[in-house]
């Protein structure tokens, strides 16, 4: 991989010198068990306003020392809006309810980013499957991505194809995946992976998957990087 930034031309598969693919693996390792030790503190009754600052605090104890991006946590009807959307305030997490975490904490000069749903209590059957429709279509994506070479536009055509498979589901494209890598990543590339029409390098970019039932009142999120084992 080459380099970018400052050193040249910005090339979208680019890396600063700095980059090691152990530094940034060890920064998706320590943002993934960021999201899963946070959402395992959450309780019924939380407003959402306060889990962001339980969630700032969570991961400056986990030693982030910058975020790349606003940390997101959307509880209940707030779990349909697209990343830049603004939540409906004074929404609280209910006994049987459904709740996404997404956060891009910067831990040894890298950047994590990984987004995962959850549930509590015992919702109704499509709210409780809902974040395992994200993740199934995740993981299906990630292998046609291997086995196939696909590039970001057909990443995301092949995900809204495979969505299909779970009645009530639909994709919502406007996540749609992007960069990551040394921070910050803009300098080598600031595009979506959806519009992206090379093949992804392994280990520099995100897939974003978020899906909305039809009913309107609740979506799913996952992400996470996209890597050869």
């Amino acid at each position: 991989m080459g380099t970018g930034g400052s050193l040249g031309t910005p090339r979208p598969e680019g890396v600063g010198p700095l980059y090691t693919k152990e530094g940034h693996r060890r920064a998706q390792a320590l943002t993934r068990e960021a999201v899963e030790a946070f959402a395992r503190s959450l309780k019924p009754g939380c407003r959402e306003e306060d889990g962001h600052r339980m969630l700032k605090e969570h991961l400056e104890r986990a030693g982030a020392e910058n975020f790349w991006h606003p940390q997101k946590l959307r509880f209940g009807r707030n779990t349909t809006k697209s990343f830049r959307e603004i939540s409906d305030p004074d929404v609280t997490l209910r006994e049987d309810d459904i709740f996404f975490v997404d956060i891009g904490p910067v831990f040894g000069g890298f950047e994590g980013d990984y987004g995962r749903t959850f549930v509590v209590g015992s919702p109704p059957a499509p709210m409780r499957e809902a974040g395992g429709v994200a993740e199934a279509v995740f993981r299906a994506t990630a292998e046609a991505w291997l086995r196939d070479g696909l590039d970001g536009v057909r990443l995301y055509e092949f995900a809204a194809n495979y969505v299909k498979r779970f009645p009530g589901f639909g994709l919502d494209t406007r996540m749609s995946g992007h960069r990551v890598g040394d921070f910050p990543h803009a300098l080598h590339h600031k595009g979506k992976l959806l519009d992206f029409t090379e093949v992804p390098t392994s280990g520099l970019w995100i897939l974003e998957i978020l899906v909305r039932h039809e009913s309107g009142e609740f979506g799913a999120f996952f992400e996470d990087l996209l890597e050869r084992a």
